[in-house]
């Protein structure tokens, strides 16, 4: 049960929370990850604006960072005793769900294990949700991995949207 686990990682606390939880299952079941972070067309336009006074490649950059991440994922399976092999998506195909689902579909996955904020409300409607649209759309079982209650409480309290201003999904 459950020998081919996907990961979706982007070095957030939740996201590391739910790499954790997925390395004890897959110690459990004996089961392998596969660790995976998608590269999309908000995560590049961020960085544009985070590297605004920088000249140099982007994407370049992106990836960088995406496989380093990547690597202290698999560094840290590995000193569990567990294996994983990792996939970087930075192609701009689709929404981070939908190249989750694929990769999910791919690999044979027989479970996503994925860490979430568990925003609600405001938070939920204005950020939107891959966890839940990944959770919606899934061929496989989804194992939601939420940040602690504080931590979700603090993050949404620091959102703030300017007045005047409206977000979309």
């Amino acid at each position: 049960m459950y020998q081919r686990i996907l990961v979706p990682v982007d070095g957030s606390s939740t996201s590391n929370r739910g790499l954790s939880e997925a390395i004890q299952l897959a110690k459990i079941t004996g089961g392998r990850l596969r660790l995976v972070h998608v590269i999309d067309e908000l995560s590049f336009a961020l960085s544009m604006d985070a590297y605004s006074g920088y000249t140099g490649d982007w994407l370049k950059e992106l990836r960088a960072s995406a496989t380093t991440l990547l690597e202290k994922g698999r560094a840290q399976a590995a000193a569990e005793g567990v294996a994983a092999d990792v996939v970087l998506c930075d192609t701009f195909k689709g929404t981070v769900n939908d190249q989750v689902i694929a990769q999910a579909v791919s690999s044979q996955a027989q479970l996503i294990v994925l860490g979430t904020h568990g925003r609600r409300g405001l938070g939920r409607w204005v950020m939107g949700s891959s966890a839940e649209h990944i959770l919606r759309l899934s061929p496989v079982p989804v194992l939601l991995v939420r940040a602690p209650e504080e931590q979700a409480k603090a993050e949404f309290e620091s959102f703030t949207l300017p007045v005047g201003e409206v977000a979309s999904q």
